[in-house]
């Protein structure tokens, strides 16, 4: 996925976040560029979603300080698809901004589900709900897409259907994106760039720049786990 080098979507300059006077986050400072797919690794408890949460302007009267700049237009998509259980797809997709029909009946084509604008959301398998709320986050035409662990709840092979999805439409689109996740193997093969968190500092970065797509048994691939993987204290 193509990044503007020079340009600058997120800027987080010693970011701290405090809860029961523990610092969650501690001093964090973080770039992102427009067009640039990020991937957040780390522990539980590492600060992963505080940080997500301070992107997204969720983290109202939590304790912290530093300077955090983002763009007006952000979309979130989190590991429950969160829909409306008793609006259709389409209205769902387009909550808020009903002037959107017809880019919201063209985001549902583009995550594979025309046709099922008026479907109830417990008439679609897990997956398909997770692809209606791509669906919704696109139609805001982002330039920032947060993503909190979107694919944790699906079974593998949905997972990799939605992986070959979200770099279509992330192509197709070019917002920044941070995604948060704790499975090694989905930052390597989606992010341009893979970020550890531990204890609330960045500890280690590291560029992708395996060709894509990518998979587990690309050349080079076991090298770069192995790097993320001694980042995070694990022992392989």
């Amino acid at each position: 996925m193509a990044t503007n080098v020079g340009l600058v979507t997120v800027q987080v300059r010693d970011l701290v976040r405090r809860y029961d006077d523990r610092a969650v986050l501690d001093g964090v400072d973080l770039d992102i560029a427009p067009g640039e797919f990020v991937a957040l690794l780390g522990k539980s408890g590492s600060g992963k979603s505080t940080l997500l949460r301070a992107l997204a302007g969720l983290d109202h009267d939590v304790d912290g300080s530093g300077e955090l700049a983002v763009p007006s237009q952000v979309s979130v998509v989190f590991q429950d698809s969160r829909l409306l259980p008793w609006a259709r797809v389409l209205d769902n997709v387009v909550l808020g901004i009903p002037e959107a029909v017809e880019r919201g009946r063209q985001s549902l084509e583009e995550v594979g589900l025309a046709g099922r604008e008026q479907a109830w959301p417990n008439e679609l398998s897990g997956g398909e709900q997770q692809r209606v709320a791509l669906a919704r986050s696109l139609v805001r035409e982002p330039e920032l897409l947060l993503a909190d662990e979107p694919f944790g709840a699906l079974d593998a092979l949905t997972r990799l259907k939605m992986h070959a999805l979200l770099r279509k439409l992330c192509a197709a689109h070019q917002p920044a994106v941070l995604l948060v996740t704790h499975d090694v193997d989905e930052a390597i093969v989606l992010a341009d760039r893979v970020i550890v968190l531990d204890a609330g500092r960045i500890v280690a970065a590291e560029t992708i720049t395996l060709p894509a797509p990518r998979s587990a048994a690309d050349p080079g691939f076991a090298a770069v786990r192995s790097r993320l993987l001694d980042a995070l204290g694990v022992s392989v």
